[in-house]
């Protein structure tokens, strides 16, 4: 797979080691020539250049990429760069960082962003994942704001423990894909027996999430 990550800073490159060590091809678009060296980053092809600009992308070859990841500081390229990589060169795939919680609602298919990464929220969401045990936690947005993955962590005095899954009525969006048990994945079946301290990841709708939620909650 071809990703193209642009902006080589501290997350570009983080990205890029990781998408390295799995086998991907990479380019990496950055003005400054000299991330090159303080990247440290070995099998991945670079160009220098400003990436909001339409030859530059060109140069790229922007159109062959798989995937296009937008990790820069500024969320203003970033959504530029998201845009033009939809509209001017199909891409089938953008990925955008968020840098400021303010501008979230922007990272949407209206500006070409199919995935947005939001660091400030998703850390949220994870401190609340670990702390907040029997409410529901949306981990991330999904599809463009249309889906989330959210975490239930079953407490101790829950009415969904000695439950099969194939007998609890789950809301017709939401989709129970994983369960977390003894720091061990399950792949759930309708046999599964839910216990207390289940970590229970469902694939919602974000309308789905309150009815999800009320299920899960409910004493009854």
């Amino acid at each position: 797979m071809l990703v193209v990550i642009v902006g080589a800073g501290s997350v570009g490159c983080s990205i890029a080691r990781e998408l390295l060590a799995h086998g991907h091809e990479l380019l990496l678009i950055d003005p400054k020539p000299e991330v090159i060296g303080k990247s440290g980053l070995r099998g991945a092809r670079w160009l220098v250049g400003d990436a909001c600009e339409i030859s530059t992308l060109r140069e790229a070859k922007l159109e062959q990429a798989d995937v296009v990841v937008s990790a820069t500081g500024d969320d203003k390229v970033n959504l530029v760069v998201s845009l033009l990589a939809k509209t001017e060169f199909g891409v089938g795939r953008t990925v955008g960082r968020v840098n400021n919680p303010k501008n979230d609602w922007m990272f949407d298919d209206s500006w070409g962003v199919d995935v947005a990464v939001n660091t400030p929220r998703l850390m949220t969401a994870l401190v609340e994942e670990a702390v907040e045990i029997g409410d529901l936690v949306r981990l991330l947005t999904l599809q463009t704001g249309v889906a989330s993955l959210v975490e239930f962590t079953v407490p101790a005095e829950s009415h969904m423990i000695g439950l099969t899954v194939g007998k609890v009525e789950w809301p017709q969006d939401a989709t129970l894909v994983a369960i977390l048990r003894d720091e061990a994945p399950i792949t759930p079946s309708s046999d599964d027996v839910l216990e207390a301290g289940d970590e229970l990841f469902f694939i919602s709708t974000i309308a789905a999430e309150d009815g999800l939620r009320m299920l899960l909650s409910s004493e009854s």
